[in-house]
Parts: C-alpha cells; structure tokens; sequence
C-alpha cells in the first residue's frame, strides 16, 4: 500500500515503539506508587513531559497530558469557559471539529458562538478579528495549521490583535507540531494543543500546554493527576512514546521539511499540468506535506474509492468528519464552488513516502480524470 494520510494518522516510528516496549512488559508500576516500580514510572512520565515540551519550546510544569488532540481542545474551551463570566467565544471558520464541537455544546451554558471569516485562501481575516475581538469576546480558538489544506496561519499576528483586547487565545497545533517549528513562548497563544499519534507516536495522547497566567477547571476529575487538571492513571508506554516520537521529530524537524517539501513540488507540478485539477489555498503557506486540491466534474469519494481499490490511500477530507456529503466545511468556509469542494482529495505526505509514490499516484490520477486531459500531465521531471 502506497500511505498518503499522513494528516489522519501517521505510522508508529520502530524508534518509538523501542522505547514504548518496556513500559508495556516490564516497568508496569503505577506512577503515583510511591515503591520503586512506581517511581521508575513517574521519572518516565516527567521525562516524556520534557521532551513534549522541547519540541515547542516550552517549559514542562506548563505541560498537561490528555487522552489526545480531541480531549486537549476539550480541556481548553470547556476550561476556560467554566472559569470566565459567560459571554461569547469566536472561533476559526476553518477548525477541527473537535474545536467546533465543543463550542457548539457551550451554547447549553448560555455561551454565544462567532465565526471568524477567512479569505479564499483560508487565512483569517485580521480586520474581522480586530472588530470581534473589541465585543464580549471571552476567548478565542485559532488553529496554526488546517488538517485539510495545510494552510499555516501568522498566529502571533493574530494573538497581538486578540492580546490587544485582552481576548484569551487558544491555538490548535495538533497539525502543525513535527512538521514546521513550533514555539509557544513565542506564539503568543494562551494555550496550546498537541497530539501524538500525528508525528509518528503513538493514538490515544496528547497534550496541552498552558500559560501561567491562565486558569483552567478540570473536565474530568479523579486522583489528582497532571496538576489536578486530568484525573486518571497515566498511560505510561504510551506518554514514553509520545516523547520519544517529539524527541526525533525535533531532531529531524529541517530533514524531513526538506523532504516533503521536495515531494509536494513534485506532486503539485503534475497536478498542474492537468487542466481540471484546482490546488486549493495554493497561494497561502501551507505545511510541507499537505496538497488538498479538486477534480472538475468528479466526485472526491468516489476518487479516494478508486485510489484504494489501487492500492493507495488518500482521504477526502478531515477524518474526524468523514461519512457525509456535505461539501467541506473548510472549503466552503473559503467560498469553493460546492461542486468543486465535493470532489476534494487530501493528499499529506509523510517521511517513508518517496518520489516513486508521487509518480504512481499521479499515473492513477492521470487514469481517473476526463480522457481530455494531456498524456504529457505526468511532466514530473
């Protein structure tokens, strides 16, 4: 199988589950036990929070670890929200669903929701960020790179616009984090979301990281762990391997830039050599690895069925959505032609991919669109 979904889930790094394996067989003590199975466990756990917290140039006492990106985004808004008086969060109109979600299920505590617009390469739209952010905005949830498109957004322009109006600034980095460099001192976020199973570690953690001048209130409440902020008896071998997969990909953070980066040039040249293909966001800074584009006259299920039935897997859109026939949420947000959006493909590439996958996605491609399309589409170098 070719793998070209690197956005919804990367492979397990062998380096990763190396270090992962003895918390899984033999150092199985409760890192809250104080004898010395326990202790050695707890030193596994600070020593994951380092690494974690390295990679976005953090300090590790800001660093909480969660079940993953969803519940790091949950502990975030829902956090907040249960600390500051009610009034409106504003959002990105191009966010993950498990931002959109939540802010959704604040409405049942009176929370008013506002939608951040963005331009027709999804950036978002500074003057209408300046006229929220001068309301009752509360707080406000921005993502550093869209999971669909690769759109990577000026976040600390945007924060000195939300720091202005004294506005709490949440930013999802689930996307972006061992991929392009990543500082939370320097960002200006408030907060900040992380996920493991995106860089090449293990599914089930993640992280958030949190300023010291914020207050959060817990959302799942029990023995006191991380700070009293997520209650529950840590997953050790998998809290190792998220900061083993965040120690190699801080080391390998220009490397593997310089790779992807080489492969999206090379799929994009094909791509625009055919005539009914659009690139979407092509215009914008995008992440390394991500082309998100579509296909005239085709539907983009359809595609992706194909492709499988090839071989090779690519998606439609965010996995965390897939299954309906709505038009992206994202693309409509940048004002594509419906039909258009519905023939999205998700091409995110990631280290193990090489040319030879670019060439064979591209001669699929070549077999799938209107005959009318040139032989000379495949013109890759």
């Amino acid at each position: 199988m070719i793998y070209l979904d690197h956005n919804a889930t990367t492979p397990l790094d062998k380096r990763v589950l190396e270090a992962m394996m003895p918390y899984l067989t033999s150092f199985y003590g409760n890192p809250s036990s104080l004898y010395r199975a326990g202790r050695i466990a707890r030193g596994a756990v600070e020593t994951a929070r380092e690494q974690v917290a390295a990679l976005v140039g953090t300090h590790p006492s800001q660093l909480i670890f969660t079940s993953g990106g969803t519940e790091a985004n949950n502990l975030a808004l829902k956090g907040l929200a249960a600390t500051l008086p009610v009034g409106t969060v504003a959002v990105g109109a191009t966010e993950h669903p498990s931002v959109l979600e939540t802010v959704k299920a604040l409405k049942k505590f009176g929370w008013s929701v506002r939608t951040i617009a963005v331009d027709q390469n999804g950036r978002i739209d500074r003057a209408a960020l300046d006229r929220m952010g001068a309301g009752d905005v509360r707080f406000a949830s921005i993502m550093l790179a869209n999971n669909e498109t690769g759109v990577i957004q000026d976040v600390a322009s945007l924060a000195g616009i939300l720091r202005a109006h004294n506005v709490l600034y949440h930013c999802d980095a689930t996307q972006a984090a061992g991929k392009i460099p990543v500082d939370f001192s320097s960002c200006g976020a408030h907060l900040m979301s992380l996920s493991g199973h995106k860089l090449y570690g293990p599914k089930g953690v993640g992280a958030l990281i949190i300023d010291r001048s914020v207050a959060l209130e817990a959302i799942l409440h029990g023995g006191g762990q991380e700070k009293t902020l997520r209650g529950g008896t840590e997953n050790v071998a998998a809290l190792v391997g998220f900061g083993r997969a965040a120690e190699i990909a801080l080391d390998e953070l220009e490397q593997r830039r310089r790779h992807l980066l080489m492969l999206r040039e090379r799929l994009e040249h094909g791509l625009n050599a055919m005539p009914s293909v659009t690139i979407f966001a092509q215009q914008a800074e995008r992440l390394p690895n991500t082309v998100q584009f579509g296909v005239n006259g085709m539907d983009g299920e359809m595609l992706l069925m194909e492709f499988d039935r090839r071989g090779i897997a690519i998606s439609s859109g965010s996995a965390c959505a897939s299954g309906g026939r709505e038009p992206s949420h994202v693309l409509q947000a940048m004002g594509i032609e419906p039909s258009l959006a519905r023939s999205a493909i998700r091409v995110s590439l990631g280290v193990s991919n090489s040319e030879q996958d670019i060439a064979r996605f591209l001669a699929v491609l070549q077999e799938l669109v209107p005959e009318r399309e040139a032989a000379h589409a495949l013109g890759i170098g």
